[in-house]
């Protein structure tokens, strides 16, 4: 990206002046190094988020950020729906309720070491993988129904997990304004079987190990200790999130049409929030949304059983779960009055600071954890919402390293095998049914998460906990 598009504010922020269509300006934070490496893509696509109709204040990119479909990959905007504020399918992306959720264990990294790759074995055994896969579950139409309703609360009734890991997940677990009946058959037939499934792309399981503790009271509050193993399962909606994706962005273009909306971009096709297709697309995406949480309870479920096969009886309590693709309703602080947005965040993670009413009480103190993925060879990150990322990017941060080539870029430049096997240099474990998948998600194929996390530090939008090794890795 050239530079001189942008007017530098800060370190670590960059501004795009409201010009032509644009409502408002558009700001994207991170470091030079990271902008000059943005695709130019990105600033396009974020300008005309910037022009959508009821946006407020401006359109954010995290420092992760990358081309998408009609948002950019570390898109976040909101909107007022009683300035005529729009929703728009593309603002939300194709994987509804992508997220992360992290296990703690409570082993040493010495205790794992001798079930190192028994574990492997056990987890990619255990965990349905990959693209197509399907789980034990086979819901029929009132079990799926009550599934869109009640997320993870409805896999913790059918004993997936206990009661205390709603109150480590955002909403506790559960979307209360879903519409199942927005749902379509063909978004139900995909997902029947689908429910417990780690899906395919750059989802994963990945047995990690704490390597630096860099806010020991934060740690302290979260339950990490260096040297100490976590899970962490990146997964969202699977089948059903894309369905619902695929026929509200289509449905969006003629909504549009009927309320005179100018489309620039057919990927940014949108609805008026209060009319009738916005809230049928908010009732099917918050479904969608109650799904990826419920999947990732069940999974969780997995995971469990297979530890405590191998090491004894064990908890792995919930640290949190964060998804990374949503549109929420949510009170913000804008120019000193309280105002009720719809805030979509595209590859970015809600990232509330201390103090927040909707943080269980053991964290408002602290803020919320961020949970920021990186790649299958390099660093994760845990960090936690800061006070002033409220006013920043209505309290959002990166999700992850963020892609700085396409898929079929990194399949031509590397060989899954080669990759399988420089990983196992340095001791990560890769267990996978797709090596042309791991390919493509191989760590060069990323940018490097720690400018992508020392830019979010800077900007003030989440501030870094603990640092994170990769030790095992599931991919489908």
């Amino acid at each position: 990206m050239d530079i001189a598009l942008l007017q530098r504010k800060d370190e670590c922020q960059w501004l795009i002046p409201p010009a032509g269509p644009m409502r408002v300006p558009a700001i994207l934070y991170a470091s030079e190094t990271l902008i000059r490496e943005m695709d130019a893509k990105v600033l396009d696509q974020i300008s005309r988020v910037a022009a959508l109709p009821g946006i407020e204040s401006a359109a954010y990119c995290m420092p992760d950020a990358h081309w998408g479909y009609g948002f950019p990959i570390g898109g976040v905007a909101a909107f007022d729906a009683d300035r005529g504020g729009v929703v728009s399918a593309g603002g939300v992306g194709f994987d509804i309720s992508c997220g992360v959720r992290t296990l703690l264990t409570g082993l040493s990294s010495d205790e794992l070491l001798p079930k190192k790759d028994t574990l492997a074995d056990a987890l990619f055994n255990n965990i349905p993988a990959g693209i197509g896969s399907t789980g034990a579950l086979s819901l029929n139409r009132r079990e799926m129904d009550a599934m869109l309703t009640g997320g993870a609360r409805w896999a913790v009734q059918r004993g997936y997990g206990v009661q205390d890991d709603l109150e480590r997940i955002e909403n506790r677990g559960e979307n209360t304004e879903a519409r199942p009946e927005t749902i379509s058959e063909q978004a139900r037939k995909r997902q029947q079987d689908e429910m417990g499934t780690l899906g395919s792309g750059n989802h994963y399981l990945e047995i990690q190990q704490v390597i630096d503790i860099i806010d020991p009271k934060a740690a302290g509050a979260f339950g990490l200790r260096e040297n100490e193993i976590v899970v962490s399962i990146h997964c969202g909606s699977r089948g059903l999130g894309h369905q619902v994706a695929t026929e509200f962005s289509r449905s969006m273009l003629q909504a549009a049409h009927v309320h005179g909306i100018a489309i620039t971009d057919r990927e940014l096709a949108c609805a008026p929030i209060n009319s009738s297709e916005g809230q049928a697309y908010l009732g099917a995406m918050r479904a969608a949304i109650n799904c990826a949480l419920a999947n990732r309870q069940i999974l969780s479920s997995l995971v469990r059983e297979t530890f405590c096969k191998l090491f004894g009886n064990m908890t792995l309590p919930l640290l949190y779960d964060v998804s990374h693709n949503t549109c929420n309703l949510e009170n913000h602080t804008v120019a000193g009055r309280t105002k009720t947005l719809y805030v979509h965040r595209k590859g970015a993670t809600r990232a509330l600071g201390p103090g927040h009413p909707e943080l269980p009480p053991e964290l408002r103190t602290i803020g919320q954890p961020v949970l920021v993925g990186g790649s299958m060879g390099t660093a994760s990150y845990i960090l936690t919402g800061t006070a002033e990322s409220e006013s920043l990017s209505f309290s959002s941060a990166c999700h992850g390293a963020g892609r700085k080539m396409s898929r079929t870029q990194a399949a031509k430049q590397w060989q899954g095998k080669d990759v399988i096997k420089n990983l196992a240099l340095k001791n990560i474990l890769i267990r996978t049914r797709s090596l042309r998948g791991v390919a493509e998600e191989a760590p060069g194929a990323y940018k490097d998460i720690h400018d992508v996390v020392a830019a979010t530090a800077q900007a003030r939008l989440a501030r870094p906990v603990a640092k994170l090794a990769p030790v095992i890795c599931v991919k489908g």
